[in-house]
């Protein structure tokens, strides 16, 4: 299988994070932030992630990725779903999206290795953010308004190796939200929240992204 990505993607790092679980070698491609052709090659439209299957079919949708991995082999994701969980998440990532999007381009990421690459980023992110550069300097005000969900889950996490304790889909939703977060300098994640976040990366055997 090969997955067409993004390094800062957190819907591709779903797929990324089911393989590594199950141990399961998954060929990786980054492309370009302007690369649209390859996408619209693959599925007709601008879309990432894009998971090309060993029947050479590609999937949309980072979800059904997920799920499709999990069938292949014996299931790693056998823990307990929680509703709060999910709520959690789905609460969560438009307050991450002020902080992480504006500074992704500063991370030297292969997505934006040429100029027309991160030009092509930036006045996509322009149009929904304004400015990036006005934006990182409300960083403060961003944060403050981040912590009482980074505090939420730190009550909602059960075990550093899992959020309900054994490893689920929950897992899934948390991680990739908490991966993209940690680009933020200054971020400070409380107790429960660091110990998951670095207990899960180090199992995954993948580095955090840089901090700015």
């Amino acid at each position: 299988m090969r997955l067409y990505m993004f390094e800062h993607c957190s819907l591709c790092f779903r797929v990324r994070m089911t393989a590594a679980l199950k141990q399961m070698h998954l060929q990786e491609t980054v492309v370009l932030d302007d690369d649209t052709d390859t996408m619209v090659s693959l599925v007709g439209k601008r879309q990432i992630p894009i998971l090309v299957k060993d029947d050479g079919k590609p999937m949309l949708e980072s979800m059904d990725m997920v799920k499709h991995i999990e069938g292949i082999g014996d299931p790693v994701l056998t823990g307990p779903e929680r509703l709060e969980v999910a709520e959690w998440a789905e609460g969560t990532a438009a307050r991450t999206a002020p902080l992480t999007w504006p500074r992704y381009p500063l991370l030297g990421l292969p997505e934006f290795a040429t100029v027309a690459a991160l030009d092509h980023y930036t006045v996509r992110k322009r149009k929904v953010f304004g400015d990036l550069v006005e934006v990182r300097a409300k960083t403060r005000e961003y944060i403050k308004q981040l912590m009482p969900h980074l505090d939420a889950l730190d009550r909602l996490i059960e075990a550093p190796t899992a959020v309900n304790g054994t490893v689920s889909m929950d897992d899934i939703r948390v991680l990739p939200l908490l991966r993209s977060a940690a680009v933020v300098r200054g971020l400070r994640f409380p107790e429960k929240v660091r110990a998951y976040f670095e207990t899960m990366m180090a199992r995954l055997g993948h580095h955090p992204l840089p901090a700015v």
